[in-house]
């Protein structure tokens, strides 16, 4: 549904018969919920990567429509940015050579996309956040010229009514005002799929709760922001901030922001759903002519339009998705919190740590949110974010299960490498595949190194090499790109331009 909103205003009535049509479908989930309408456990993941298109400067590129129009594969779409591209890889079942196949797609499909953009001056980059991006290159005028992104960016700066403020103090302090939502497009991630069946939603959504700040600290790509280097993985304060509809008064009120970690464990997926038309307006009230209720009472399965579209402009960092596949509805848990790259193999190093330990965690009898506080879990993400590899998570430890601030290369060394591995025995992924995969975070935690640490270490050798900042950052860039081509893992790459 969101693929066909148009580029036009709103009624002042629009909003109150979307609220109508929203609430109708949530009683439509609710029956299906009820009356067990969803699809039964198939074990199927999905994986998606967002992309930067540069040029051999390591400067972004404007054009992913020319790039879009050469590649000529439904597999890759366009994103916010023109400087964007998503690659989508098809639903696989999670078991067997899964990791091996995947990590074979994306190197093919990636490599046909990097010729493709090779003829216009452009190469693939596979990172967070692009360094060399500039408040130039972010703005509205460098926007996908699509209608649904131009009716976000109108909907974001219309309810904020006032220039979005990034205000991100790390390493360096950035602060800057944007007159569009284009700051977000900087933003490019890894998006990992599971489809479960409602019974396992809430285990499967808390574990990924849970694991979200480990993701995050091994896996951290994003310390640079128009110049500044910041956060070891600055994607989620530059994106809260992007796209908050808040005002500082609205803030100060505790008004809660369209992209957040959440505030506590739940029990359903139902309550995500519900959550999401309690706290948040709807920024694309467009509806569809479809009547849930009746489309169930003639013994059809509901597309739940307007629930969806207002879902994808929640930006939780583990979203619930409600799709429907061959005429039966399906859940499934979207985690969000990786940034791209380094490389295929790091990409899928990320994706085998993230599935074992969601299957381990949400399998265990005692699971780690009975013995965590949903508060824990949300600054443990927060500390992931701005320390990466270097973060102390709270972790249960001991008998007592007492939290303890852990290192997390020591925690995923000593705990959660074993738990990944028995998820993915559990998975049935075969075990070549999964210790392949594994032993490229026990390397990163060896060693302290993933692609946040590395840009920054490479970036301040620059420096000393008397580079100044924006030349380092190009740099940078460029032996990230020559370095990302070679395939191997970014805890192996030599530090330095």
């Amino acid at each position: 549904m969101g693929e066909k909103v148009e580029a036009s205003g709103f009624a002042l009535s629009d909003r109150r018969r979307y609220r109508e049509k929203h609430r109708r479908c949530l009683q439509g989930l609710r029956r299906m919920l009820d009356e067990q309408r969803f699809d039964r456990p198939r074990d199927l993941m999905g994986l998606e990567i967002e992309l930067n298109l540069a040029d051999a400067e390591g400067m972004p590129r404007m054009m992913n429509l020319e790039v879009l129009e050469r590649i000529a594969s439904r597999d890759f779409q366009t994103e916010l940015g023109q400087f964007n591209l998503e690659v989508n890889v098809l639903p696989h079942r999670m078991s067997g050579r899964v990791l091996d196949q995947l990590a074979e797609e994306l190197r093919t499909g990636l490599a046909y996309a990097d010729r493709k953009a090779g003829e216009v001056d452009a190469r693939i980059v596979m990172i967070g956040i692009l360094p060399t991006l500039t408040g130039d290159d972010l703005v509205s005028a460098n926007l996908t010229a699509v209608d649904r992104y131009t009716l976000l960016n109108d909907q974001i700066m219309t309810g904020r009514g006032e220039e979005v403020v990034l205000d991100i103090e790390g390493v360096e302090h950035l602060r800057y005002a944007s007159a569009s939502i284009a700051p977000e497009a900087a933003c490019t991630s890894v998006q990992l799929h599971l489809q479960v069946t409602p019974g396992r939603f809430a285990d499967v959504w808390n574990a990924a709760q849970v694991v979200s700040a480990v993701q995050v600290a091994v896996g951290a790509n994003s310390p640079f922001l128009f110049g500044r280097e910041l956060w070891r993985e600055s994607r989620p304060p530059l994106f809260l901030q992007a796209t908050d509809t808040r005002s500082p008064e609205l803030v100060a009120q505790g008004v809660r922001p369209r992209t957040w970690f959440g505030e506590r464990w739940i029990t359903s997926a139902y309550e995500l759903f519900e959550e999401n038309a309690r706290y948040f307006p709807p920024l694309l009230p467009v509806c569809d002519d479809e009547d849930p209720l009746e489309v169930l009472d003639a013994g059809g399965i509901p597309s739940l339009g307007e629930m969806n579209l207002l879902n994808g402009t929640v930006y939780r960092w583990n979203r619930p998705v409600y799709g429907v596949a061959d005429g039966v509805p399906h859940l499934r848990v979207e985690n969000r919190v990786l940034p791209a790259g380094p490389t295929v193999t790091d990409v899928l190093a990320n994706t085998a740590l993230y599935y074992g330990l969601v299957r381990s965690l949400a399998d265990e009898s005692r699971p780690v949110w009975n013995r965590m506080p949903f508060s824990a879990a949300a600054e443990n993400f927060d500390t992931a974010c701005r320390h990466g590899i270097d973060a102390r998570l709270w972790w249960p430890r001991g008998r007592g299960g007492s939290l303890s601030a852990v290192p997390v290369d020591r925690l995923v060394l000593e705990e959660l490498l074993p738990l990944a591995a028995e998820g993915l025995d559990t998975w049935g992924v075969e075990p070549g595949d999964r210790d392949r995969c594994l032993s490229v975070i026990e390397e990163r935690c060896r060693h302290r190194v993933n692609g946040a640490s590395w840009q920054a270490d490479t970036y301040h050798r620059a420096l000393e090499s008397g580079l100044d900042r924006e030349k380092a950052l190009a740099a940078t860039v460029r032996r990230y790109c020559e370095l990302a081509r070679t395939g191997e893992p970014v805890h192996g790459w030599p530090v330095g331009v």
